[in-house]
């Protein structure tokens, strides 16, 4: 079968959407630094939309900057930087788009140089970040950057080639201020509360460590608005790529099958210029925060309440826990009682009919979501997404017994095995931290870098022992339909 590619391109069945500019008049205005599936599926399918209106000077040149994103990098090579979009809807339906944003695809790694040069380039205005929630080298029990980490230390060592993040980005900055050019805006595409307000200070602080001005000139000058992304990205399967074959008629490598819905709401702060995301869809706004605390405590809490649950009690995807009437009633009680109260009024939403559309994404059993995927890095995710809830909830006197559950079934997956005694592969940069202390529930929330001071407070600390003994003597399904009850 060929593949995917410029050459095959024209070929492709016509009910598949294909670019409908020509990409070699797009330029790079964009940087995005983290092209993983999430990346392809969002943030590239609005400027694919851009540049389908005219906008020729918004491409994206994607930066790979682990050595692990090799992959992506040769697959980016061999198809021209084409990839395919499938959409799948709950009746089955497949909606294909191949997307031809990426017009340049840079490996850190190989040539760093090339990366801080793209980034300085006069046409580059925006530079864009999917580097996860633990990509800003930030502690969870200070909130400051860790000046001590290795990778950093390294990029600060005279004559070292910048290898993080923080330091092809800095080497840009300098660069363009060197050669008179306005800086770039930096735009956080993670799932972090305030996500532009922790990347000014995580770079503001890396840049400080070169030279206290250039770090107090990037607090001050360089724009670093604020965002809320939202669009499921399950990972691509090998049943996904022999899908997207038979509908396309050629080979794809890197696929991205992701739900119908997508939001980006925007801070309309920029320092350098910005293309009209509005009429890509895009939600700009002057305050980020509902919307974001709304996603964050709602769906991305949301999905750590079904999986770390859901798996404990045997299950595999995220549709069959929605399903099951214990799990989705647990569900629904989380939101409903623990979580909406906790949030600000958002402007044009309704809470309730946003609760619904959750539980139907979540419900959607062609997604195939996986548990494992929820759960993985739980301690980069928790301590954004729920742990918040709980704090809140303990300082207004309300409900905490089901995200308390929740942090419960987390500490007693880290020992390894489900309630069936099949084996639980924990995915977690703190891994061996957790497994050591997950014989002592309570030695884990004792770890204050994750828990800060919760473990000090009793009524948190009485619910969190009733439930790990709940988990231990009758499992989590027993657990579930108690706290639905």
């Amino acid at each position: 079968m060929p593949r995917l590619d410029a050459t095959t391109l024209p070929h492709l069945s016509p009910s598949v959407w294909t670019p409908r500019y020509d990409r070699s008049e797009v330029g790079v205005g964009i940087v995005h630094l983290g092209v993983g599936g999430f990346h392809r599926s969002h943030q590239a399918v609005y400027v694919d939309r851009l540049l389908e209106s005219g906008q020729v000077d918004w491409g994206i040149c994607g930066v790979g900057v682990l050595p692990s994103d090799r992959r992506m990098a040769e697959v980016m090579a061999a198809q021209d930087r084409l990839y395919t979009l499938v959409v799948k809807h709950p009746d089955g339906y497949l909606d294909a788009r191949v997307v031809g944003s990426l017009a340049e695809y840079l490996l850190a790694p190989d040539d760093p140089d090339a990366v801080v040069e793209r980034m300085a380039a006069p046409g580059t205005r925006i530079v864009s970040l999917t580097v996860t929630e633990g990509g800003y080298n930030t502690s969870h029990e200070t909130g400051r950057f860790d000046t001590g980490a290795p990778a950093v230390v390294a990029d600060l060592r005279p004559g070292s080639p910048p290898g993080t993040t923080f330091g092809l980005v800095t080497e840009a900055l300098v660069r363009r201020r060197e050669r008179g050019l306005p800086p770039f805006a930096v735009v956080s595409c993670d799932n972090i509360p305030g996500n532009g307000h922790l990347a000014r200070e995580a770079f503001a602080a890396f840049a400080g460590l070169r030279d206290p001005a250039l770090g107090e000139w990037v607090a001050g000058e360089v724009a670093f608005p604020n965002s809320m992304v939202d669009r499921i990205t399950p990972v691509t399967t090998d049943a996904d790529r022999e899908q997207v074959a038979a509908a396309i008629g050629v080979e794809d490598a890197w696929p991205v099958v992701c739900e119908p819905w997508t939001q980006w709401v925007l801070e309309d702060a920029f320092s350098c210029g910005r293309p009209p995301l509005e009429d890509a869809g895009v939600q700009l706004v002057a305050d980020v925060v509902p919307y974001e605390l709304m996603k964050l405590r709602l769906l991305n809490a949301g999905h750590q309440v079904l999986a770390q649950l859901g798996r404990l009690a045997g299950l595999e995807f995220v549709h069959e826990a929605c399903q099951d009437d214990d799990f989705r009633r647990f569900l629904l009680g989380y939101l409903d009682e623990e979580a909406i109260p906790t949030l600000p009024p958002v402007p044009g939403v309704d809470l309730g009919r946003y609760e619904e559309s959750l539980v139907e994404r979540f419900s959607s059993p062609v997604i195939r979501d996986t548990l494992d995927r929820i759960c993985a890095e739980a301690s980069d995710r928790i301590p954004q997404f729920l742990l918040p809830v709980i704090r809140a909830n303990l300082a207004s006197g309300g409900v905490i017994r089901r995200a308390t559950a929740v942090v419960a079934a987390w500490a007693r997956s880290a020992a390894g095995v489900d309630d069936t005694g099949r084996p639980i592969e924990l995915v977690d940069s703190r891994r061996d931290r957790l497994v050591a202390s997950a014989g002592d529930p309570m030695a884990f929330i004792a770890d204050r870098e994750l828990f800060g001071d919760l473990a000090d407070d009793e009524r948190f600390t009485a619910a969190y022992r009733d439930a790990v003994t709940a988990l231990r003597e009758r499992g989590a399904r027993a657990l579930v339909a108690e706290l639905t009850g």
